[in-house]
């Protein structure tokens, strides 16, 4: 942690899935520390089940002898060798994201609030809407919003619409909160493991409509919220964040819905910080998070 007046190094932070093999770690260590590189966080996990490997390692570049746009190519062959699944990211780097909403603005008004006071890096470049309803709410954060009304008839030239929007503003990463429109599996290919939803329900319980009322009818203790990736499987993508929180008897349905909103934006917000902290490596529809 820098002191007071001092600014955070400039680092370099490498995630990667493998097949796992004896000396991987060391090899990592080996290629960063053999070229003046200085680990500030490594994290390690293996899954015994399908024996894959996987790790996040973050390392200061300032005394790195790999100019930074050289590193990826100087990775490779180590990276080819291991057959590794990898991302290279760096600290000074500001991906542009784009945030999907309807008539709900509850998850849209925290996200914005806490890129306001630095809380994510990046920015906001986009709100995407098929609805009205919240255009104050961007344009008071000076965020450009995009109206596109969808119909059954116009779903897929509007679909069409919303890509080259997205492709022309360079967004990294695809916030859908609570977009109440369910997009094609074309969409989802631009895009795969980097749109992030809020379901307003601690999955895979009370999944699709209405979740808070069903969860009503049946007297529930619990109520929560997850936050997932999306893929063509409806709500079944994999899982980023969930949180829970205890109801009672005397909750009427209008608390359950109340508490419930106070869960998605906790969760949405932590699972979008995740993300673009460069903490999820998602495989075989799960995911492993490094905190």
């Amino acid at each position: 942690m820098p002191r007071d007046g001092e600014t955070s190094p400039r680092t370099a932070t490498l995630l990667m899935k493998c097949p796992d093999r004896k000396g991987l770690v060391r090899s990592i260590a080996d290629f960063i520390s053999g070229n003046g590189g200085n680990i500030l966080h490594a994290d390690h996990h293996i899954d015994f089940e399908t024996h894959y490997f996987f790790s996040r390692v973050e390392w200061e570049i300032d005394e790195f002898t790999i100019p930074a746009g050289e590193i990826a190519a100087s990775f490779r062959p180590l990276a080819e060798a291991y057959a590794m699944e990898w991302r290279l990211r760096f600290s000074d780097e500001h991906p542009a994201v784009a945030v999907f909403v309807s008539g709900l603005g509850h998850c849209l008004v925290d996200l914005l609030h806490r890129w306001s006071i630095g809380e994510f890096p990046g920015s906001v470049v986009a709100v995407v809407s098929n609805h009205l309803d919240l255009k104050e709410t961007a344009e008071h954060q000076r965020i450009p919003y995009y109206h596109f009304p969808i119909t059954a008839q116009n779903k897929r030239a509007q679909e069409a619409k919303e890509l080259e929007l997205l492709s022309s503003l360079g967004v990294d990463l695809v916030v859908f909160a609570r977009y109440m429109q369910v997009v094609s599996d074309e969409f989802i290919a631009c895009y795969p493991n980097r749109i992030i939803n809020i379901h307003h329900s601690f999955l895979p319980a009370f999944i699709g409509a209405s979740p808070y009322a069903r969860a009503y009818e049946r007297g529930v203790k619990l109520i929560g919220a997850t936050s997932h990736y999306v893929t063509p499987v409806l709500d079944a993508g994999p899982i980023i964040e969930q949180d829970v929180m205890r109801v009672t008897h005397r909750d009427t349905l209008e608390d359950l819905i109340r508490k419930g909103r106070d869960l998605e934006r906790v969760v949405l917000a932590r699972a979008v910080r995740l993300d673009l902290d460069r903490r999820v490596l998602a495989y075989a529809n799960k995911t492993v998070v490094f905190d």
